[in-house]
């Protein structure tokens, strides 16, 4: 039953909607939605581009071996997807760092503007909404999948700076979403407003008057289900009036203070971030999450690793520079390591009121603006696939034949039951979503 006909109910039985998720369960309602289960995306991103010889598998299909950048995911292998082969084929005003990420989610020309890059014409936002935020969009169109917030979008190490070489998620044609950079700020947004002891018990004050109207309304066999829900709402006043505010599933993270938005705190900051994450993932604020490591044309120094340049500028080096392409393996390999964080995070979290794991259901896509750093290329994009929940075929590598990136964007929204005909530029849409299952 759709949101309106659940509306009509609530409103002919004099229900308030808060009793809704207590009673969309009970068959003899008819207010069940078919099935489906909790699915949440997460889009990781790294900038200026990988190295191709030390990041993409030699043998295709299941029967593959990962290569140094790819090799700390080892222990995931049968749970990743890798896909080369996608290709970023949007053209138009820009450089193509200002494409490679503001294009990278929305699939869609620039705007004109008036932001130089490189030699290229000036460009501004993209043109149109970001996969994260349609999907996010239409999660939160559904009752059964509408959380908080939607979506969360993290940084790491992302400066204020905001131009098109900063922003991947777009609300619609010239509106970027700006990343949370400070896990202290993201931490504010997602605890600093609980609701208090008197706005929660006035709640359940309402859902206990209307499971006691529902026992008029549904059949013996649910009324067994309806006990159930009752002893719930009983708890939770227990613990309201022992606590004074509303407890989640699992307490936020506890975060050593002062720990500033500084390069050298990078590795600090990404596992605070990636905390949170998982924390709000646990506590069903949001199903989507995007976590955006610096930014294109990023000039990040990681001292951590020993290595002292910029990011950026070590990128630009040629392939004959076996120290440059070393310090950008590595580089690599540590962005990939961070990834693995984050699966095992997921992985060792308990999926709330279910069988198995965040990660059975949880896809992370990690992804680049760029295929090669030197070049420049928008061919090749780094595409890696983790995790599940999508109904994809996963542990395995694929060649794909330079596909447009518009064609996986409509495959993880058509996972996801949003059936999309096309996303972003229509005519790279031909072929419809890339079947990976």
């Amino acid at each position: 039953m759709n949101a309106i006909h659940r509306r009509a109910f609530l409103q002919r039985f004099g229900l308030s909607a808060a009793s809704l998720p207590f009673l969309v369960g009970l068959p003899s309602l008819g207010l069940a939605a078919p099935a489906r289960p909790r699915q949440r995306l997460v889009i990781l991103f790294s900038p200026n581009g990988t190295i191709p010889p030390s990041f993409w598998p030699d043998a295709t299909g299941e029967e593959f071996e990962l290569k140094e950048i790819l090799q700390p995911l080892a222990p995931f292998q049968d749970r990743l997807l890798v896909l080369n082969g996608v290709c970023n084929k949007v053209r138009g005003d820009g450089d193509n760092h200002m494409r490679g990420m503001s294009c990278l989610l929305t699939a869609i020309e620039l705007l004109p503007g008036n932001i130089q890059g490189g030699s290229d014409t000036p460009a501004g936002w993209a043109s149109g909404i970001s996969i994260d935020q349609e999907i996010r969009n239409f999660l939160q169109s559904r009752d059964e999948t509408r959380t908080r917030f939607g979506s969360l979008e993290f940084g790491v190490g992302v400066t204020d700076r905001a131009d098109p070489w900063t922003r991947m998620s777009y609300a619609g044609s010239n509106q970027p979403v700006a990343p949370v950079s400070d896990p202290y700020q993201m931490y504010r947004r997602l605890y600093g407003q609980m609701r208090d002891r008197e706005q929660l018990g006035s709640i359940l004050d309402d859902v206990r008057e209307d499971l006691r109207k529902a026992r008029g309304l549904v059949s013996p066999e649910d009324r067994r289900m309806l006990e159930e829900h009752e002893a719930l709402v009983r708890r939770m006043e227990e613990e309201i009036a022992s606590t004074g505010r509303q407890e989640l599933q699992v307490a936020p993270p506890t975060f050593e203070p002062g720990v500033a938005d500084q390069n050298d705190n990078v590795p600090r900051l990404s596992r605070m971030q990636i905390d949170l994450l998982v924390n709000s993932f646990v506590n069903d604020m949001a199903r989507v999450a995007t976590l955006q490591y610096t930014k294109s044309v990023g000039q990040a120094r990681m001292n951590w690793l020993g290595i002292n340049d910029n990011h950026h500028t070590l990128s630009h080096e040629p392939d004959n520079n076996e120290d440059a392409i070393g310090k950008l393996v590595k580089i690599n390999t540590w962005f990939a390591g961070e990834l693995a964080h984050l699966l095992k995070r997921l992985e060792e979290t308990p999926e709330p009121g279910g069988e198995g794991s965040l990660l059975d259901n949880t896809l992370v896509v990690w992804t680049n603006e760029l295929g090669k750093g030197n070049s420049h290329t928008l061919n090749d994009i780094p595409f890696v696939l983790a995790g599940g929940g999508f109904g994809f075929r996963m542990g395995r590598s694929l060649k794909l034949d330079r596909v447009p990136h518009n064609r996986l964007h409509l495959a993880l929204a058509h996972a996801m039951g949003h059936r999309l005909e096309t996303f972003g530029t229509p005519k790279l849409c031909e072929g419809g979503p890339l079947d990976l299952g």
